[in-house]
């Protein structure tokens, strides 16, 4: 494995965990592959998008900890 500028190592993430993107640095729930591709969505909901496999990190625990947030805020908003 290599080390990005962060010194976070690519990762094989279990579908449900937060990884980041190192590409652009977003970070989400990963959903699981498509193809060749880790296929990840935006914590609270949104667009996913697919990411290599080389791209993928492990996200920090304060990341994780801002997206569970995110997810949690959002389904307070939803309309029941």
């Amino acid at each position: 494995m290599t080390a990005d500028a962060d010194g976070l190592e690519a990762c094989t993430p279990e579908p449900g965990s937060f990884a980041v993107d190192a590409r652009d640095g977003r970070i989400g729930r990963v959903m699981g592959r498509v193809g060749a591709s880790v296929r990840l969505r935006p914590p609270g909901g949104g667009a996913a998008w697919d990411c290599p496999p080389a791209s993928v990190r492990p996200a920090p625990p304060g990341l994780v900890l801002r997206a569970r947030v995110a997810e949690v805020n959002r389904e307070g908003q939803l309309p029941r």
